[in-house]
């Protein structure tokens, strides 16, 4: 089998990309050239390089994402491009989602759901799996709100973070296996306030801060009034809880690393 995986260089690619190994020959497609084995060129903003990078791959792991705020069409685009380039192949098409993209009114979340729907109507093989935020990128958000004599934190936000190594074992189990369709949502193993979240990270990190929830405006506001549309409602829930994840991660000074860059 061989598997193209788009965003292989990301958190959940790598992890995706580490799980497959053993099982296929795995492809990361790359903009620019890169002499590691594994790697493909291709430039899914311009599609220079698509048709070569996909000829003669079974599975496409479309896990990339430009996370362009400001420009959220470019997801839906970039995705688009991918499509179009499978002119005579049928590759079995995966795509990784976020939960909510159905129900939260932000560009962003809109742009997965319009690209959900491109990867839908490919007349490709394909599977959907949606899933909620990582620990990670939770734990990206909490750092800078702890930084000052009190941690703010959005008010009425509402989140279920999940492990991505999880994540990426629910993928690789649906790359390998039969095209589902919409496979079932996966969240972490529990629904925890975004005041949970920071006491949690306070608490592990040995920082004593006063923890105050304010409201806030803007598209961040407009997140945390929606929390509730990012958990899973009917699917499946991971095992790692994120103060776990913490603790598996504090280093010899007590700081907590993570898999983004700052």
């Amino acid at each position: 089998m061989r598997v193209l995986i788009t965003g292989g260089t990301g958190v959940l690619g790598r992890e995706l990309t580490s799980r497959l190994r053993d099982h296929a020959e795995v492809r990361i497609l790359s903009r620019s050239h890169r002499s590691e084995q594994g790697f493909v060129q291709g430039d899914l903003e311009t599609g220079e390089g698509l048709a070569e990078a996909t000829a003669g791959v079974d599975v496409i792991a479309h896990l990339a994402s430009a996370a362009d705020y400001r420009r959220p069409q470019r997801d839906v685009k970039q995705t688009r491009r991918l499509v179009a380039t499978l002119t005579s192949a049928r590759p079995h098409l995966v795509y990784a989602s976020i939960v909510g993209v159905d129900k939260v009114p932000i560009g962003f979340f809109r742009a997965k759901l319009e690209s959900e729907r491109v990867i839908e109507a490919s007349g490709m093989p394909w599977t959907v799996v949606r899933a909620t935020e990582f620990h990670d990128l939770i734990l990206r958000y909490l750092r800078p709100m702890a930084k000052g004599p009190v941690a703010v934190v959005p008010r009425r936000a509402i989140l279920q973070p999940v492990e991505v190594g999880e994540v990426a074992d629910r993928l690789a189990e649906l790359v390998i296996g039969p095209p589902v369709g919409r496979a079932r949502d996966l969240g972490g193993p529990q629904v925890e306030t975004m005041e949970e979240l920071m006491r949690t990270y306070l608490e592990v990190a040995g920082r004593r801060r006063r923890v105050l929830a304010i409201p806030l405006p803007g598209r961040l506001g407009a997140m945390a009034g929606v929390g509730g549309s990012m958990v899973v409602a009917d699917g499946d829930r991971g095992r790692l809880t994120f103060a776990e994840h913490l603790r598996a991660r504090v280093a010899t000074d007590g700081s907590i690393s993570h898999r983004y860059h700052d």
